[in-house]
């Protein structure tokens, strides 16, 4: 698979091959494909072609243009601590990978500013704080620097789920200081396995009884949140499953966003079958409920399970968001970037047509958020040869 041609003939029967292949062999077979598909910074469309009905625009010809998406709906444009990336680069960097969407989470929880720390793995004990402080640094940034090429959805990302008293007077701060600017929540840590050494603090049952009025607010706004909460880990890959499922029952009616479809880097060996089962079961439950394939956690530790994994998300491929988790960090190499977003993009190559029109294409991110943007339509084969 390492030299596959590019000719549709040939294409089309290989991808419904793949579906049965496991996603390990995809990977290794796609590992160089980004730099065959190469950056998207002389893409025809546009930000303004998107705008324009579906059959209107050039269909997407899947075997010429590149696999990684169109919307980047997890990205943290702030870092835990210390210098960001410049937004001007910023913006450059997303344009020239084909983004043309992007949620900007900032981190909700960042490190104590005087503790000199970058990332928060790197410095157990010091605490990350909750926080508004990224998010208002986010909307002063999106206002100085416009991008005629870019849709930026801001995020809420202060929220102190643990102790939710004071989140809905806080949101009226922001509806003071930038007003209508946040349309997205998120994301917010409910149970966050890997900063319980910098003082995290999960949420409970009892906490999450007590989101009642900003849950309110996000649903009445048809604001979508995301959520960070793990599923488990290696020793009990269920064990945090009811904060979900309790979030899920209380809170049925919003926009909720299951980050990273719930797994981590403290859970590497859940049982695939379980997992989509778990998944599933949920998303027939609740309505509502989308998952986020973010963050290459998802591929390093599950890419050899393509054969469960790729059929659940043509299944469920209208609830599915794509994203890369990336954290604009001043140290970062100036192409870490594209390489994080080829690596979360390589499971979209492996999806049937219309699950790559809803998830890579953005079907999906424009209806939940209410877009007047349209995705376009993918070519039929007969228009490839």
């Amino acid at each position: 698979m390492a030299n596959l041609p590019a000719a549709r003939s040939t294409i089309i029967p290989l991808r419904t091959a793949l579906l049965t292949l496991s996603l390990g062999a995809l990977i290794s077979g796609c590992a160089s494909l980004g730099s065959d598909a190469g950056t998207r910074s002389d893409n025809p469309r546009t930000l303004a072609s998107l705008s324009q009905p579906s059959d209107q625009q050039a269909c997407y010809d899947r075997d010429r243009e590149p696999y990684t998406p169109l919307v980047d709906a997890h990205f943290h444009p702030r870092p835990f601590g210390g210098a960001a990336i410049p937004v001007e680069k910023l913006h450059t960097m997303l344009e020239d990978q084909g983004v043309r969407f992007v949620n900007y989470f900032g981190i909700g929880q960042i490190l104590e500013l005087d503790s000199g720390c970058n990332y928060y793995l790197d410095c157990p004990g010091v605490t990350a704080m909750p926080s508004i402080k990224n998010d208002f640094v986010n909307g002063m940034e999106t206002v100085a620097y416009p991008s005629e090429n870019l849709h930026i959805t801001l995020s809420m990302t202060f929220m102190d789920l643990a102790h939710p008293d004071n989140i809905a007077e806080l949101i009226e701060l922001y509806d003071r200081e930038y007003p209508g600017m946040f349309s997205w929540s998120g994301e917010l840590n409910v149970m966050k396995q890997a900063l319980l050494k910098n003082n995290h603090e999960p949420a409970t049952i009892e906490s999450i009884n007590q989101w009642g009025p900003f849950m309110k607010v996000l649903r009445e706004r048809g604001i979508p949140v995301t959520f960070h909460s793990d599923l488990g880990n290696d020793a009990n890959p269920t064990e945090f499953l009811p904060l979900m499922q309790h979030i899920l029952e209380t809170y049925p009616d919003n926009k909720i966003v299951w980050a990273h479809m719930g797994l981590s880097k403290e859970l590497g060996n859940m049982d695939p079958a379980r997992h989509v089962e778990i998944l599933g079961n949920l998303l027939d439950t609740y309505p509502h409920l989308m998952l986020d394939i973010s963050w290459d956690v998802l591929y390093n530790e599950y890419h050899q399970w393509g054969e469960i994994y790729v059929p659940f998300l043509n299944k469920y491929s209208t609830r599915i968001l794509p994203g890369t988790d990336f954290v604009a960090a001043g140290y970062k190499a100036d192409d870490q970037y594209a390489k994080e977003l080829e690596v979360t993009s390589r499971v979209l190559r492996a999806l049937d047509d219309q699950a790559f029109h809803n998830i890579a294409l953005g079907a999906n991110y424009f209806k939940l958020m209410e877009l007047d943007y349209n995705a376009p339509n993918v070519c039929p084969a007969d228009e490839n040869n």
